[in-house]
């Protein structure tokens, strides 16, 4: 199996980040947000070595990995994994969906 290299879109980027710099104000600590990296690196370096394993959707070509709260939507192509938006799963699907749908 070919490892290939993680690519984050610019929105999937601005997601995380968001979701980080929430936590930081929320809880007043950086603590979970520094858990949330490691989670998320681990679940992208599997996703990585190993796309296939996580659940398709309805939208052409993405798949979804679970990472406690949040999900990960990425495309596989021959040479990389592309992140296509972090999404925290309390959050409105409706615009979960504007953001897939442009990806298309």
């Amino acid at each position: 199996m070919v490892k290939r290299n993680v690519i984050w879109t610019k929105t999937a980027d601005l997601q995380f980040v968001g979701v980080l710099e929430y936590w930081v104000k929320r809880n007043k600590s950086n603590a979970f947000s520094k858990k949330l990296v490691k989670l998320v690196s681990k679940r992208t370096s599997q996703i990585a070595k190993n796309p296939y394993m996580h659940q398709s959707t309805d939208f052409k070509d993405i798949r979804v990995a679970p990472v406690g709260n949040f999900s990960i939507y990425y495309k596989i192509t021959d040479e990389h994994i592309i992140i296509s938006a972090f999404w925290d799963n309390r959050q409105d699907p409706k615009k979960l969906l504007k953001i897939l749908e442009n990806k298309k």
